[in-house]
């Protein structure tokens, strides 16, 4: 069992208050990987301004679900897979291509196939990518924005998914139904 505070609205360090009665409001509940956050107020202010530039990219819910799912299950984050499983539901995001992404199985498109490789390539690599795994992402019809905005995507998954490894964040009640493991 992990060591770190989880933080509650009144626990809060001063400097994280106002961010995380934000995410409060947000949401409604106070999410637990923001209650850990709240410890470091620069990292939960990094992440949320993170989470609004990525969410607001050039890529719709499909997309940005392959992206954000893609790191999850790759850095096998107990926390986030769920999250962004019930965030999908709610994004309206088809429950195929969720599950297919959970379970590592093919998507549903081969342009989403494109991103996903991507994604994980781009993951696994430290963004060394290849000409070809370049190539490929472009003639798929991604662009060089698109490109960087995986690097942003990748930027917030990995102050997330990190987090949760050190604090063992434990999951929120309404994502536990979404329980996830790595295979």
């Amino acid at each position: 069992m992990s060591n770190f505070t989880i933080h509650t609205p009144e626990t809060a360090p001063e400097e994280s208050k106002a961010l995380v009665e934000g995410s409060v409001n947000a949401f409604g509940f106070l999410p637990g990987l923001h209650a850990v956050m709240a410890e470091a107020p620069g990292l939960l202010e990094g992440y949320q301004v993170l989470h609004k530039l990525f969410s607001e990219s050039s890529f719709n819910a499909e997309e940005l679900t392959v992206v954000w799912q893609t790191i999850n299950v790759e850095h096998a984050c107990h926390y986030c897979v769920p999250a962004h499983t019930g965030i999908a539901h709610m994004m309206e995001v088809d429950s195929a291509l969720i599950e297919a992404l959970r379970n590592q199985q093919a998507m549903p498109t081969e342009k989403l196939q494109v991103l996903h490789d991507t994604t994980l390539a781009m993951t696994r690599s430290r963004g060394n990518l290849t000409q070809e795994e370049v190539t490929r992402f472009f003639d798929a019809g991604y662009t060089q924005r698109q490109m960087l905005e995986i690097v942003l995507g990748l930027a917030q998954k990995v102050m997330s998914n990190y987090t949760n490894h050190l604090a063992e964040t434990p999951v929120d009640s309404v994502f536990e139904k979404f329980a996830w493991q790595a295979k």
